[in-house]
């Protein structure tokens, strides 16, 4: 294993999807030299499994024409449980429609009202039909057209993608982010990447749960980044759990399915949703139907006490087919089941993390010269609870925004010198070297399958103390097992086995900022409901909770939600 090689830009982007490539544009029309470190080539990306939609009040939908900007900004905020900070919120809607017609510009797919205007459908919490899709594979569309796009850039800037190489650890000199260290998985060689900014753009965290939608790659690689280099996380504890994910697989089945007409039906054959939100239905926000599909399942109305049932049949066939092609190709490929003839059974599983880097509106952490965006960061526009086509939206508002605030700042940063990149290369190498000498040992693969199991089943969909209390106590002695594992592969090329590793210690130390952030709310609000403390306290907990690592130990601290145009009420649905 090598380690001899420093390259130079202006920003390194940690992360090819939606945000990273978003922000990569920016920065190359802006001249700057920009880097692209992706574990993954850019269209592996989570980003291309986004599903059902994105969100901007277009008003071209019949029963839309009404929408505004600042209807979507209301709905986003009543269903964040009033933890979204508005200013950011307005700066989300406000840019969405010119973001979607940006995005069509540029030669994205999107399906088609009979006059050509972009088609849009209803999203679970939203008052107007405002979600603008392609079919049901709009990530993949976005994806693709971006991905394009970013290849045939012109300059006065340039583009170089790293693809297949793992961030190990970022570099910080002198109080500010310069630069980070990447292991090329192909060969095993160390390199070292001196930058005037560096930008986590890497997604979530959804793989540290034993049910997620998320791809493998999802292990919270960007949140630990940011924690080593002394960034606090944000919000940690409020974890989404999508309502409808394939039972046994936990693929994602799309909100689109339910925003086309798709109802949910317990063992009983009962249309259950009515109980829990009577005029919302199917289409109330996802932490409340995904609640409600677990209290069906844990008061033995589930079947076989795992699933429900998600009944597309009345749709038909033809209307299925054209809308919703994805969703019918996955049941059939993983269930054997074509949903125009039997309903799909569906469990909430771990979709997405509200929590993550604590940012500005332009991405700028408390680490000079280090910014987040997407799915990594935390603005924050989701709060408690994300509305479903607000991700997608996220990732390009942000993205770009955090491009054009970079461009904009390294004119005033120096060069970065090689000394401090070159140490922290020294220092990465001999850590891995380490790792790499311990043969024996408990195999890697044990106990992240323990942690997954632990997560699932002590910070799922309902929280109790005693229960988060032995669960950090599962999770000490996994970190203890996980300093002992052993590595069988010592070759260079292409050490998935290494890789692992590497992974399950960012997943320990972001599954401890999740459970310590989830200790310490002792409230119920959006997606983090406590059986021990099930209402909503705004008198003190209306605000951001910011989990610190200081010393090898968190810290758990508070920081005021901003408010705006909408005071705080109640949910209701």
């Amino acid at each position: 294993m090598q380690s001899d090689t420093i390259h130079h830009h202006d920003l390194v982007i940690i992360g090819g999807g939606l945000t990273g490539l978003r922000a990569a544009l920016e920065g190359v029309r802006a001249g700057l030299d920009v880097a692209i470190v992706s574990k993954v080539h850019p269209l592996r990306s989570h980003s291309v499994a986004a599903q059902g939609g994105i969100n901007a009040a277009l008003g071209n939908a019949p029963g839309g024409e009404d929408d505004t900007w600042e209807k979507h900004a209301f709905d986003t905020v009543k269903g964040s449980d009033y933890l979204a900070d508005q200013d950011a919120v307005e700066i989300l809607c406000q840019e969405a429609p010119g973001a979607v017609i940006e995005l069509e510009h540029m030669g994205t797919v999107f399906s088609r009202l009979p006059d050509g205007r972009i088609a849009q459908r209803p999203f679970g919490g939203a008052g107007f039909p405002r979600t603008c899709y392609c079919a049901d594979r709009t990530g993949h569309n976005l994806l693709h057209t971006l991905y394009e796009q970013a290849v045939g850039v012109k300059p006065p800037g340039r583009l170089s993608f790293f693809e297949e190489f793992f961030v190990t650890n970022l570099v910080v000199a002198d109080g500010r982010c310069t630069g980070c260290i990447g292991l090329d998985i192909s060969d095993g060689t160390l390199h070292g990447f001196a930058a005037r900014a560096v930008l986590i753009a890497c997604g979530g965290y959804g793989r540290i749960y034993a049910r997620s939608t998320n791809a493998l790659i999802c292990t919270g690689d960007g949140a630990a980044l940011a924690l080593r280099a002394g960034v606090p996380l944000m919000d940690m504890e409020f974890v989404q759990f999508h309502p409808t994910t394939l039972q046994g697989t936990n693929i994602l089945i799309s909100e689109a399915a339910r925003g086309e007409g798709g109802f949910l039906l317990n063992n009983r054959r009962d249309r259950f949703m009515k109980q829990y939100a009577e005029q919302a239905m199917e289409l109330a926000p996802r932490d409340i139907v995904a609640r409600a599909i677990q209290r069906e399942i844990d008061a033995g109305r589930g079947f076989e006490n795992e699933y429900v049932h998600l009944d597309l049949r009345p749709l038909g066939a033809e209307k299925i087919g054209e809308r919703l092609p994805g969703v019918r190709q996955l049941a059939l490929d993983f269930a054997g089941i074509d949903p125009a003839n039997a309903p799909i059974p569906v469990q909430p599983g771990q979709h997405y993390s509200m929590g993550g880097v604590a940012c500005d509106s332009n991405g700028a952490t408390a680490l000079t010269g280090l910014y987040a965006a997407g799915e990594a960061a935390c603005v924050s526009v989701h709060g408690a609870n994300r509305l479903g086509g607000n991700s997608l939206l996220e990732t390009i508002v942000f993205g770009r925004r955090a491009g054009q605030a970079i461009a904009q700042a390294v004119r005033e940063i120096p060069v970065t010198e090689n000394g401090a990149v070159e140490a922290a290369q020294a220092r990465e190498l001999d850590g891995i070297q380490q790792r790499l000498r311990r043969a024996r040992g408990e195999r890697v693969g044990a106990i992240r399958d323990d942690l997954r199991m632990m997560m699932h089943e002590m910070f799922g969909i309902f929280r109790e103390e005693s229960q988060m209390k032995e669960g950090l106590n599962i999770l000490e002695n996994l970190k203890h097992r996980c300093q002992g594992a052993g590595i069988l592969n010592r070759g260079s090329h292409f050490n998935q086995a290494l890789i692992g590793a590497l992974e399950l210690e960012n997943m320990l130390l972001v599954a401890e900022a999740v459970a310590r952030s989830a200790l310490d709310r002792k409230e119920s609000r959006g997606s983090h409901a406590r059986t021990d403390f099930p209402k909503r306290d705004d008198a003190q907990y209306l605000a951001h909770t910011l989990a610190w690592l200081r010393n090898g130990a968190f810290e758990i601290l508070y920081q005021p939600v901003t408010p705006g145009r909408f005071p705080v009420q109640e949910r209701e649905y």
